[in-house]
């Protein structure tokens, strides 16, 4: 069971992990918040926005200025799955103990988690990162380039990668120049890099510039637009998406398949979200209401 509601409200609903065990003693609750059932926060309310920002994030997204949220709702997601994976541990669990458990995981865990990297190095080394774009803040090449008809993105790390794409651009002096000696050298001189790189993206085209990195093992992508993505090659091979018809839609809803590929227990086709009530009999006949049972509910309004 998953619910995602303040604990005071929980409680009044009889929904709190306390009450639910007292019907069922191994049931497994899996409750997410914004920012967790105690502390002094616990009963504001909250979504992934204000997590970004109270993570941290925002203050280091984007270019020089204003704090920017990212446009993946990380938080959710990263929320939805730990709470998938403490689920899965306390089946497990419950399979060898017979023991139900509660899952506690909130919005607030998960940017704190996210962002750790960046707190410890705060914490430890006293190094406070600023907004920076693309660029990386650990190694270089590791940046958004413009080619002539489009951006790439070029991510490196190690002493061998840097090498391999300085033999590429002509540039074998940066090869031995102590502002290159390693990661972090590269990634605080990233201005240097970073003009020879844009200088040699400028003379090429964006498929020529992948072209010439991947022949080189050099880590690169274009940048999409949202219609390349729905035209990539690999997206379609792999059949990342699949198109679902949807009440009142006027096309086909692209839906993301399930992201795990299982060799043995293989996700099924996607099922679209349902429309209001449209699972109610569903759900209420899987766990033992009968027909008449269900009609005498919806006579009292109840579903």
């Amino acid at each position: 069971m998953v619910v995602n509601l303040p604990l005071t409200v929980m409680k009044k609903l009889g929904l709190d992990y306390d009450s639910l065990r007292s019907v069922k003693d191994n049931i497994i609750l899996v409750m997410a918040s914004a920012f967790g059932p105690d502390g002094p926060y616990a009963d504001r309310v909250g979504f992934d926005g204000v997590i970004q920002a109270m993570s941290g994030a925002m203050s280091l997204t984007g270019f020089p200025g204003p704090p920017i949220r990212s446009v993946v709702s990380w938080a959710d997601y990263g929320t939805a799955l730990h709470g998938a994976f403490g689920a899965m541990t306390a089946l497990y669990h419950r399979q060898r103990t017979g023991q139900g458990q509660l899952i506690d995981v909130s919005l607030l865990a998960t940017g704190v988690t996210f962002m750790t990297p960046l707190l410890a190095e705060l914490k430890t080394m006293g190094i406070r990162r600023e907004q920076m774009g693309n660029t990386g803040y650990y190694a270089a090449p590791s940046d958004a380039y413009r080619t002539s008809d489009g951006w790439i993105i070029v991510p490196t790390i190690g002493g061998p990668m840097f090498r391999r794409w300085a033999r590429l651009i002509g540039r074998e002096d940066l090869i031995d120049d102590p502002r290159c000696r390693d990661d972090i050298s590269r990634g605080n001189n990233s201005a240097v890099i970073n003009e020879a790189m844009s200088e040699w993206c400028s003379g090429r085209t964006r498929e020529q510039a992948i072209a010439e990195l991947e022949a080189a093992r050099v880590p690169c992508g274009p940048c999409y637009d949202l219609d390349e993505v729905l035209a990539d090659a690999q997206v379609n091979s792999r059949k990342l998406l699949e198109e679902v018809e949807y009440p009142g839609g006027t096309k086909p809803v692209p839906i993301a398949r399930a992201p795990i590929r299982l060799s043995e227990t293989p996700a099924g086709a996607c099922r679209r979200a349902p429309t209001l009530g449209e699972h109610t009999d569903e759900v209420l006949f899987e766990i033992g209401f009968a027909s008449q049972e269900i009609e005498a509910l919806r006579d009292a309004r109840a579903i």
